[in-house]
């Protein structure tokens, strides 16, 4: 069985300018009233009548950063996902890394440069 995408995430350097263009593009409730002004697009609010969508965040990176945008999967382990990302031809970004208290995630160049993010979740079988 395959991992499931489980979260998306549009950073860039005006994360306020970011969430609002999202906002009035795609009608997204966007709440950002959090300690790292990270603009949260609950899934339960943005699904389509089918119960199908993912959740996101859209916030500013750190002082000089362009941005990305890309997707976070769901992993029994991120210190494992990120060391077998790195053994297939991958490069570690960040992580594993502790945010909000308790949630572990980590971020890998694919071969070809793409951001992609992980999410620990114990509950998945290894």
């Amino acid at each position: 069985m395959g991992r499931p995408v489980v979260h998306f995430e549009i950073i860039g350097t005006d994360g306020d300018r970011l969430q609002a263009y999202y906002s009035e593009l795609f009608g997204w409730e966007i709440d950002a009233d959090n300690p790292m002004d990270y603009g949260v697009v609950s899934r339960e609010g943005n699904v389509g009548p089918d119960g199908i969508g993912i959740g996101g965040g859209i916030a500013a990176g750190p002082e000089g950063y362009g941005g990305h945008m890309t997707v976070y999967v769901a992993v029994p382990n991120v210190e494992t996902a990120l060391t077998k990302a790195e053994g297939l031809g991958g490069k570690r970004v960040m992580g594993p890394e502790v945010v909000m208290e308790s949630m572990v995630l980590g971020q890998f160049l694919d071969p070809e440069g793409h951001v992609i993010g992980l999410i620990e979740n114990t509950d998945l079988e290894p």
